[in-house]
């Protein structure tokens, strides 16, 4: 189980969260949603430690940066650099190299564990395949490969359905399944709407606070998402106010 405990984080005299705190169960499919700028990928950085912030985070009882081993994580597209000149096996790769030891040549184990997971997504024929020359859908189901590869128990995924196909859709939901089915926990920071949000169990409505933490149908009320994105806004790819929306 995952506990956050007042996380804050201050950039620059800026407040990007403001005491969040959270409870993440085992078997959990968790939508993490609110407007831009609403500190969503901010809150994963840091539960993860890659950015400072102030309050406790703990797996398990114990500090997350010391179960480190037992996360994955799949940052946004649009943070990574598809020049650089790596195979879709280097990337999948990474995750099992990581955990062994950057020094160390992969093992066989490591070897079939990557090539298990390209398979899973159905992109171990595209092995050798440069990722800059991929499509955006293939590229994303690489990094999710590498994070099937670190046998996981908690999965942190930002944005991972922006750019990508129906097929990549498709198969990354059946994916999440699986590992839900298995007592995996995802969290998946999205920028989806409508029915789209019937596919988590608990959904988590931010903006700098966490202004509700419930199933789909209990958190997108107007009041809540008028808090969230204000009266005068529109849902994401709708022409129509909120208010008209919920009419």
């Amino acid at each position: 189980m995952l506990e956050v405990q007042n996380l804050s984080v201050n950039y620059r005299g800026i407040l990007a969260l403001d005491h969040v705190s959270l409870v993440l169960k085992p078997g959990e499919l968790v939508g993490l949603i609110g407007p831009n700028g609403a500190g969503k990928s901010t809150l994963i950085k840091a539960m993860l430690g890659l950015i400072p912030c102030q309050g406790q985070v703990t797996y398990g009882g114990v500090p997350l940066r010391r179960r480190r081993r037992s996360i994955a994580y799949v940052p946004q597209r649009s943070h990574i650099d598809w020049d650089y000149p790596i195979t879709a096996q280097q990337v999948a790769m990474l995750a099992p190299s990581a955990l062994t030891g950057w020094f160390r040549r992969p093992g066989r184990t490591a070897k079939q564990q990557v090539a298990v997971a390209l398979e899973r997504v159905d992109m171990l024929h595209l092995a050798h395949a440069p990722i800059g020359e991929l499509s955006g859908g293939q590229q994303q189901r690489v990094f999710l490969a590498r994070a099937l590869a670190q046998n996981a128990d908690l999965f942190l995924l930002d944005e991972p359905f922006t750019g990508i196909d129906k097929k990549t859709e498709a198969l990354m939901l059946a994916i999440f399944a699986e590992l839900r089915a298995q007592g995996k926990t995802l969290v998946v920071c999205s920028h989806e709407w409508g029915d789209a949000l019937n596919r988590y169990d608990r959904l988590l409505l931010l903006n700098r606070h966490l202004l509700a933490n419930d199933s789909p149908q209990a958190v997108m009320t107007f009041d809540n998402i008028q808090r969230a994105y204000g009266q005068a806004s529109q849902p994401p790819g709708s022409k129509q106010t909120y208010a008209d929306f919920f009419c």
